[in-house]
């Protein structure tokens, strides 16, 4: 909402009279006729100049005003570097590293205490598309079921996959080395 000036603003008076509108003027009619007389001297003295004007002095204007052909001189190109030459023979050698694979990997989604666990987490990784498998293994602290996917041989296809199962909400994934 706008803010308005309560503290400049004077209270209206009893018996003042609203402003009256503003009657307004009569056209000009005088500034109309001198405004026409003045274009219609200047238009009578261009047609006088040029009814009036010297022949002679008309043809010489016109002749100075024709354009005249302007002959370009070819320049020559300067003679090209001597190290264009150099590069046309040159041989570029480089060094190109091997990127060692740092061998297969695997991904695993998740270690349960009871197999039926670990069905529902297979079947929830199969409803991705993705194939996966159940491991056992004993440990000191019990048997476990692991639900691992893989081999992979890149990492990148790895952390494919875990992005389409994070889309599914399993976030629960690690990669690592396959052992």
């Amino acid at each position: 909402m706008a803010q308005h000036d309560y503290i400049n603003k004077t209270p209206k008076k009893k018996g003042q009279k609203k402003p009256q509108p503003k009657v307004q003027k009569p056209f000009p009619k005088v500034l109309a006729v001198f405004a026409l007389l003045l274009i219609g001297g200047f238009g009578y003295g261009l047609w006088f100049i040029k009814e009036h004007a010297d022949p002679a002095k008309v043809q010489q204007a016109q002749k100075a005003a024709e354009p005249v052909a302007v002959v370009e001189e070819k320049k020559e190109l300067p003679r090209p570097p001597s190290f264009i030459d150099d590069m046309k023979t040159a041989e570029v050698e480089a060094e190109v590293k091997v990127i060692k694979s740092r061998g297969p990997f695997q991904m695993q989604c998740g270690s349960f205490r009871t197999y039926e666990q670990a069905e529902k987490r297979k079947a929830r990784i199969a409803f991705a598309g993705l194939l996966s498998e159940i491991r056992r293994t004993e440990g000191s602290n019990g048997v476990w079921y692991r639900v691992r996917l893989g081999p992979y041989d890149k990492k990148r296809d790895a952390e494919s996959d875990k992005n389409r199962l994070q889309r599914i909400k399993i976030v629960d994934c690690g990669i690592w080395g396959w052992t």
